[in-house]
Formats: structure tokens, C-alpha cells, sequence
């Protein structure tokens, strides 16, 4: 079968790979995700007698990267060789963040209508406004799947969870049109964007005009605060990224259960309206809004020992534990 992935052909079955970081013998390297197990890709590609430079930069494998072609084949020939995968898939690995330190860490606020019903505002048609995009600081509250979320001492009451779909980027870009913007994905991951619904720095302060804004933005950058991944998916295996069911428990309790296909602003629409005065460079994510179901608009909030589970078809269950801390 031909490794072409264009539109409008038959897709190769290697393209339907799931990348990830992981951690074998204290040192990072990629591997193919498949849940509950990892298949190292350099061992995978010794097996297929593939000549392949072994790195754990994910976007050297996807759209863009100068070894696409060759994991594509090697992802082929696993899918050909089932044994020989499940001889080399590892149980154990530790799953680090899919991109360790991006350029740019992109969030949308209020993307989904029912999100911001709930939230007691009245949703706008897309016509009549634009995406609010804002930013976490990636080198802190990055976090990865399996990893332990904080429950910030400064304010530990009102942590809640928002599950979103996460676009990586893999090419430079800038003044994109929405045809084309999706040319430019290198692949999909899953966003938990925890955020504090309460922060109230200095309680007894006197009140200023904009104390509102900026309680909201503090929420968002409390450290590990943004469990990223368990993997990225190669685009072509998502040939349309809004009609994704995405779905938040919480020790089980199903909380967000709704699709991408909800989305005010489509992914291609954001990528337009980010790159229009922002340069987008590979490795930045950007993450796409939430869904109704977070726990604010039902007065219930994150504490230690929660299991929170982040699921989006087609990529995987990012899951991550809460737990209590001194600062």
C-alpha cells in the first residue's frame, strides 16, 4: 500500500500512529502509544531493519519532520507484525510530556456555548465575536500523563478540571486561512487545563476595575496545572478534529461528556485567527476550549487523592492524580 496520506486516498494503516514520550532507564526516548503499552521506536525499527535516528522529539516523526516517511513505514510494518509488536511493547513506561517545552502554550477561553451558559453568561454566535486565547507558562505548568497535579496551598478550593482537545503544531506559520491552516498540524493530543475558580490574591485588598480579569488569569498558572498528552495522534488518522467525543470522569463520575463538533470557533478557524498576528512555530500547542460539565457550575472542586481521566476518541485517556501541597 502507498504511504500517501493526501485527501481523497486510501490511508495507509501506519498512519493511523500514535507518538509519545516516555522514560526507560532514566532517559527519554519516543515510542508508538497504544493503551496500557509502549512499543520503543528504536527497537521497533531494528526489528523492521529500518535505518532510523533514534530521538525523542516527537515532531521529527510526524507531518514536517525529516523522518516522517520512515516511522510511517515502521508503524506498517508493526501493524503487519503483530507478534513481533507485542514482543517489544513495554507496560511499565513512564509517559512524559508529548512536547517538553513548547514555544507557546495557547489556551481558548468560552469556546463551547454550553461551557459559558453554564458559566451564567450568554454565549455569541461566531459571527459577532472572536477567540479569547490566552496563555499558561509551559515551563511550569506543563505536566504528563500519570503525573501528579498539585492542589495549590495558596488557594485549594476551587480546582477544576476542563477537558480540551490540543492542537500541536508542526510547521511555521503565520497568516494562515482557514482552508489551509490544518495543512499545518503536526498532530492531536489531550488537554486537562486545570484551572482555580477562586484565586483572590490579597482578599483584603480594595477593589480595582480590572481585579476581575486578572483573578481569572492568575487561576490558570498554578504549577503542573496542564497535564498534556498521553500521546499525539497523527493528524491523518483524525481527518476531521470536530467530530471528537470527548469525555472528563472523576473517580469514575462521568462530568463532560459532549464533541468537538460543539465548538464555536472550528480548530482551522483558530489556527486562522492565532497566526493572523501571531507566528506559530512547530511544537506549539494550542488547546481548544472546554465543554459544559465542569465542576464550578455544580459547586464541586478537585481534592487529594481524586482520579481525574481526560479521554478524546481517536487519541487516548490522559490520567493524572491530585494530591495535596505545601505551597
Amino acid at each position: 500500500a502507498s504511504l500517501g496520506c493526501s485527501s481523497g486516498h486510501q490511508i495507509h494503516q501506519g498512519c493511523k500512529m500514535k507518538l509519545c514520550r516516555f522514560e526507560q532507564e532514566g532517559n527519554p526516548e519516543t515510542g508508538f502509544y497504544r493503551e496500557g503499552s509502549v512499543i520503543p521506536l528504536k527497537a521497533a525499527a531494528e526489528a523492521a531493519g529500518e535505518s532510523l535516528e533514534a530521538t525523542d522529539d516527537l515532531l521529527t516523526y510526524l507531518p514536517h519532520g525529516a523522518d516522517r516517511e520512515a516511522a510511517l513505514r515502521v508503524a506498517a510494518w508493526l501493524e503487519g507484525n503483530p507478534d513481533a509488536a507485542a514482543s517489544l511493547a513495554v507496560t511499565s513506561a513512564k509517559i512524559l510530556t508529548p512536547v517538553p517545552r513548547p514555544n507557546k502554550l495557547l489556551l481558548l477561553a468560552g469556546n463551547y456555548a454550553k461551557h459559558i451558559e453554564e458559566g451564567g453568561e450568554i454565549a455569541v454566535e461566531r459571527a459577532q465575536t472572536y477567540p479569547y486565547v490566552f496563555m499558561k507558562p509551559a515551563s511550569t505548568t506543563l505536566n504528563r500523563h500519570g503525573g501528579e497535579i498539585p492542589i495549590p496551598a495558596v488557594s485549594p478550593d476551587n480546582i477544576d478540571w476542563e477537558c480540551e482537545l490540543g492542537v500541536v503544531i508542526g510547521k511555521k506559520a503565520k497568516g494562515l486561512s482557514e482552508a489551509e491552516a490544518l495543512d499545518y498540524v503536526a498532530g492531536y493530543t489531550v488537554v486537562n487545563d486545570i484551572s482555580d475558580r477562586g484565586f483572590r490574591p490579597n482578599p483584603n485588598r480594595a477593589e480595582r476595575d480590572r481585579d476581575k480579569f486578572f483573578d481569572w488569569q492568575h487561576g490558570k498558572w498554578h504549577d503542573g496545572s496542564c497535564p498534556v498528552g498521553p500521546c499525539v495522534a497523527c493528524p491523518e488518522s483524525i481527518p476531521d478534529p470536530q467530530v471528537l467525543p470527548l469525555k472528563l470522569t472523576v473517580n469514575g463520575v462521568v462530568h463532560q461528556d459532549a464533541s468537538t463538533a460543539m465548538q464555536i470557533f472550528p480548530v482551522a478557524a483558530v489556527i486562522e485567527f492565532i497566526s493572523s498576528f501571531v507566528t506559530l512555530e512547530p511544537g506549539d500547542i494550542i488547546s481548544t476550549g472546554t465543554a459544559a460539565g465542569v465542576g464550578h457550575a455544580k459547586g464541586v472542586h478537585l481534592k487529594a487523592g481524586d482520579q481525574v481521566e481526560a479521554s478524546i476518541e481517536g487519541i487516548g485517556v490522559l490520567k493524572n492524580t491530585m494530591v495535596s501541597s505545601d505551597c
